[in-house]
């Protein structure tokens, strides 16, 4: 053993250097706690409340968050949208307890939550195996930073000659690290993407195509997984003493909907209902000109209602229960 250890004394240290050095950045964490990083929808979520990740909440994806305003509403719910969030997702979250959800949980599905094959974000917290560097987990992202940085101290020295910085030319103006302070930086967007104005019929009909193409072949198999989260939602929330509710979230009826819509809104209702789970159906309840797109509302016209809906509506559940 002593001769081993010795022959590979050299390869020793270096691994035991990287697991050091990757414990360490891992503590440190810099895909949630440091702006020069790229962050996630459940990462700004936690940075919008103050790091707080418990309270009641209002799960869905990108379609909860541009519908529900969460500063006009009544209800007072975490606004807990994803970009490209699932229940799969949700029940990550619940499982790993990356948020507590309570008082009540308000799940909205709209025609793309219950997708299995649909890709997400793959920077969510959940996704990352316990035993995979951290490191290696983010590599994209340490790369796109680490070359900002490198580009910025680069310019930096060479006092903003522009003829020298052709290897650096694809970053954005804004994301170039200034001479007088090379350590200087743009800091990553940590708003979410909200939806205003609506876009053009030739867009809408463009995205309906592509919708169709993608995913309206689809049956309640290519939901499975989705399903199975489903009544791990319903069953740890009624072991949690927790009141849960859904609300199908609006699409835009000046198209027609997905054909797999009625057969899963069906399944997924069926389900609800066995567990008592109050519903909300505004899915083709909205008139067109409350959307930006196919499953967002506007900003200013059709989340101020959806909002006012919602605040109504739980209200209503709240009083009948007392």
């Amino acid at each position: 053993m002593i001769a081993f250890l010795r022959k590979n004394s050299f390869v020793l240290l270096l691994l035991a250097a990287f697991v050091l050095s990757d414990i360490l950045i891992s503590w440190w964490d810099p895909m949630v706690t440091s702006r020069r990083f790229y962050k996630n929808d459940f990462t700004k979520t936690l940075f919008h409340h103050d790091w707080q990740n418990r309270g009641p909440a209002f799960y869905g994806n990108s379609a909860v968050t541009g519908a529900y305003i969460e500063t006009d509403s009544t209800a007072k719910l975490v606004e807990l949208g994803l970009s490209y969030g699932k229940l799969t997702d949700l029940k990550a979250i619940l499982e790993q307890q990356r948020f507590h959800v309570e008082g009540q949980l308000v799940v909205g599905i709209d025609v793309h939550t219950m997708i299995d094959s649909l890709d997400t974000d793959p920077t969510y917290q959940w996704f990352k195996p316990w035993y995979q560097p951290y490191v290696y987990a983010y590599r994209d992202y340490f790369r796109d930073t680490g070359t900002e940085l490198a580009c910025g101290l680069y310019q930096g020295l060479l006092k903003q000659d522009a003829a020298r910085f052709e290897a650096c030319a694809r970053f954005p103006e804004t994301l170039k690290l200034s001479a007088s302070d090379p350590l200087a930086y743009q800091p990553r967007w940590i708003d979410k993407e909200l939806y205003f104005g609506r876009k053009s019929d030739e867009d809408l009909r463009k995205k309906w195509d592509e919708y169709e193409q993608r995913f309206g072949w689809m049956t309640n198999r290519d939901f499975k997984n989705n399903l199975d989260a489903l009544d791990f939602i319903i069953a740890y929330s009624k072991q949690q003493g927790l009141p849960l509710r859904v609300v199908w979230m609006p699409w835009n009826r000046g198209y027609k909907l997905p054909r797999y819509m009625p057969a899963l809104q069906e399944e997924v209702n069926r389900r609800l209902q066995a567990a008592g789970v109050p519903t909300l159906d505004l899915l083709t309840a909205y008139d067109p000109k409350y959307f930006h797109d196919l499953v967002h509302l506007s900003r200013q016209e059709g989340a101020p209602v959806f909002t006012k809906e919602v605040d109504a509506w739980l209200a209503s559940l709240a009083k009948s229960s007392k």
